[in-house]
């Protein structure tokens, strides 16, 4: 009794510290998840990052200044001009409410921060309370191993850090953790058959409703993993207490058949079957009529445009182009997987083999989650958000099975290995097979064993020794369960394998953090040979028109900038990040891609006093309005069928894409179809000739003028210089009279200059082809020629 008294004593303690231990674990994880997500306060300033966080913090700013009911009711008469916008009930306010309690709270405690540091630190604060989440979902499906190593995982995968860094105060900073939260009471329930974790789930599920519009993917995920159940014969009162407080009919009627069957009789229970399947079937064929009814009536089938293109990622750049101009919206490409999640990707398909043994509803869900979440990730690159978290709860269950196979191979042949008897239990779960280990130990080796242990060296007597404390290990089972066990030294060097994985994760997540997701869109880099540069123009901009212009005035610019004009500049804007009217937003379009005077008529008629125009081209910034004008010419041409695309597409050179001057809406000669070499050819034989000889070619086609890109004054390495040689490589293989050596030595001589390349340099880069200077004038005397070179005098 003694012994039995102690065992139970010593179990008790290494429960105690083991529970101490893992919340110890979690507060360092919190810690790490908000600490982690700093860099952009530290390297920049405390300030609200890209542009539609610009709206939820001017939303927060009138919640807390005004109260939750002028909130509720507020019409804004600064955005949509001169329609306007209901915000109260065109707004998801989970975020809004969430920040605005937080406020009111510190303030209530006589902690005084401003509304924007709270809002900058809104995503930081619950990534910690969503790795918590993490570690609870993923206790309840394998373990609490699994629950810490996918807690911290999700602490620090970039994917998520990329929408949850300090001043990403977008709805995803609190939705990913309702979403976390959400599908960790639905488990529980699951797993407990608790009517309270049911009611709690409601409720989480609620909030998450209530801040972001991706609640949809729970909304369809949990009935298909319910209906996954009933399909599979799974059927149980804790999967019906799990989803009847989402309320939901097919549940109900699952739960009423199974009750009837159990009160009738075999024979009754049929024919009240075939009663029902009858009068069910009837209904049903009615409810069908009347929704495909319904939907025909509607152009896009009853599905919103961002759900067609999750289940058809061609149809938003087809029909919908506003949402196809989101850079958010577009598929991923595989480096933005090894960005995102990096090596978790290895890590995941173990994670669902483990799952599958044994197969529980719990774990059924989780692999039905991450094969949904990764489908949608492929097909928009803002969903690899919902992926992260299916991604760190696998991986962590795969670590953690890993380690512990790893481990307990360690721990089991230690003692055998030192010739004594093993000490403690295998794990905390294999008390029995700790005894039937024992029990195969104390035996005495046989005379066989004995014999050949003296005919073999030391070292084989080891190696032998080894693989037989193996096999006997293996052998001997738990409740039916084997338990795998490996070799020592295999099992080390995988532990060190798997550490400095691990190592590489954490220092992968560490740079991308810093370098990759820490910067914020309003403010810019540019790195010159004179160093770093930070640039401020956007606020400086907003400033200058928050100073400098009338308090009613409006400004048109793309909806890009829309939210940072109304909360930084104040002032009344044409559309904005809503987008809920593409029609004003092509109105905007059709404006951006017109004549000055076209314009200026559209602009009028929408009472604008300014325009607001971004542009990047002396630092480089890619996301300026340059990048963006195809997107104006789409969206206006959706509504506005005399603005096309092809008509602002011209080129001299093949592979020049678009230009935005005058010669938009010009017939082009070549351009970057390539289908007919011979024309091609034929321009760059007109490129690389004399300049007479280049006139007659440019004649003969009956061209007016001629595009040539010279980038030497900046040090564009893409200009005609030098795609020179392209054309006249691919002008010789049409024309055998031009060859490229009768070029190259020239080339290296200071005065190469090729015509009509050359005339352009000095007179633009668009310029009419001339005709030929008339022989024995003083032009003409002033300047040599070489058959193939326009050489200036000197």
């Amino acid at each position: 009794m003694t012994v039995i008294a102690e065992a139970k004593r010593a179990s008790a303690l290494r429960n105690t510290f083991g529970g101490i231990l893992g919340v110890f674990i979690l507060l360092l994880i919190g810690v790490l998840a908000f600490s982690i997500r700093l860099f952009s306060v530290i390297k920049y300033e405390s300030v609200i990052h890209e542009f539609d966080p610009y709206f939820n913090y001017r939303v927060t700013q009138y919640l807390t200044k005004n109260g939750i009911y002028d909130f509720w009711n507020w019409f804004d008469d600064r955005t949509w001009y001169p329609l306007g916008r209901v915000i109260g009930g065109t707004v998801y306010p989970g975020l809004t409410l969430t920040a605005g309690s937080m406020w009111w709270l510190l303030n209530s405690l006589n902690i005084p921060l401003s509304v924007e540091t709270v809002c900058v630190f809104t995503a930081p604060i619950f990534s910690a309370n969503a790795a918590w989440a993490t570690y609870l979902l993923t206790k309840e499906v394998k373990g609490t191993g699994a629950g810490l190593t996918a807690a911290a995982l999700l602490a620090i995968v970039p994917s998520y850090i990329s929408r949850s860094v300090a001043g990403s105060y977008d709805n995803e900073a609190v939705a990913i953790f309702a979403l976390i939260l959400t599908f960790y009471l639905y488990v529980k329930t699951l797993n407990s058959g608790s009517l309270f974790y049911a009611t709690l789930n409601a409720l989480s599920y609620f909030y998450m409703v209530c801040s972001w519009g991706g609640y949809t993917f729970i909304i369809n995920l949990i009935p298909m993993h319910v209906l996954l159940c009933i399909v599979t014969g799974r059927y149980s009162s804790r999967l019906y207490i799990a989803y009847a407080p989402l309320v939901f009919v097919i549940i109900h009627v699952v739960a009423l058949v199974y009750y009837i069957k159990g009160i009738l009789s075999p024979k009754m229970f049929k024919v009240a079957m075939t009663i029902a399947v009858t009068i069910g079937l009837a209904v049903c064929c009615a409810v069908i009529a009347i929704l495909i009814a319904l939907v025909n009536s509607s152009p896009t089938k009853g599905w919103s445009g961002r759900s067609l293109s999750l289940l058809d990622p061609t149809y938003a750049s087809k029909y919908i182009p506003i949402i196809a101009s989101v850079s958010e919206h577009q598929p991923p490409t595989w480096p933005s997987y090894f960005v995102g999640i990096n090596v978790l990707a290895f890590l995941v398909p173990a994670g669902i083999i483990a799952c599958f043994s044994p197969l529980s509803d719990a774990s059924s869900f989780m692999i039905l989650y991450l094969a949904t979440s990764a489908y949608f990730s492929g097909v928009m690159v803002r969903l690899m958000l919902v992926l992260a978290p299916a991604a760190c709860v696998m991986s962590g269950i795969a670590l953690s099975e890993a380690f512990d196979v790893f481990t307990r191979s360690i721990k089991i042949q230690v003692p055998y290995l030192l010739d004594r008897p093993p000490c403690g239990d295998i794990n905390s779960e294999s008390s029995i097979a700790q005894n039937d280990v024992s029990n195969v130990d104390s035996h005495a080796p046989t005379d066989k064993a004995e014999t050949v242990s003296k005919e073999s060296s030391r070292k084989n007597q080891k190696k032998e020794k080894e693989q037989e404390i193996v096999e006997k290990v293996t052998s001997e089972s738990q409740n039916g369960k084997r338990l795998p066990v490996l070799p020592q030294e295999v099992s080390a060097v995988a532990i060190l394998l798997l550490t400095a994985l691990g190592g590489f994760f954490v220092v992968h997540c560490v740079w991308a953090t810093a370098h990759a997701y820490s910067a914020p869109t309003i403010v810019l880099k540019s790195y010159t040979p004179d160093g770093l540069h930070v640039l401020d123009d956007f606020r400086e901009a907003y400033a200058w028109l928050r100073q400098n212009t009338d308090v009613d005035d409006k400004v048109a610019s793309w909806w890009d900038y829309g939210y940072q004009i109304t909360a930084m500049a104040n002032r009344t804007v044409i559309i904005d990040n809503n987008t809920w009217n593409n029609t004003h937003i092509a109105t905007v379009g059709a404006a951006m891609s017109s004549p000055e005077k076209a314009a200026w008529e559209i602009f009028n008629s929408l009472d604008v006093n300014y325009v607001l125009v971004v542009f990047g081209g002396l630092v480089g910034y890619p996301g300026d309005d340059i990048n963006k004008f195809l997107w104006m010419v789409r969206i206006a041409g959706g509504v506005f069928p005399h603005i096309r695309e092809q008509d602002y597409l011209v080129a001299s050179w093949w592979d020049y894409g678009y230009q935005i001057t005058a010669m938009a809406n010009r017939t082009v000669i070549i351009d970057n179809n390539t289908w007919n070499n011979t024309h091609i050819a034929t321009v760059g034989a007109a490129m690389s000739s004399p300049e007479k000889a280049a006139w007659e070619i440019f004649n003969s086609l009956d061209v007016n003028y001629v595009l040539v890109v010279f980038g030497g004054l900046v040090g564009y390495p893409g200009d005609d210089i030098n795609k020179f040689l392209w054309m006249v490589r691919i002008a010789g293989g049409v024309f055998p009279h031009i060859r490229e050596q009768d070029y190259l030595a020239a080339m290296a001589s200071a005065s190469f200059d090729p015509s009509p390349i050359s005339s352009a340099v000095s007179s633009g880069i668009l310029l009419p082809p001339t005709p030929p200077t008339p022989p024995g004038s003083p032009e003409a005397s002033a300047t040599q020629q070489n058959p193939f070179f326009y050489q200036r005098a000197s």
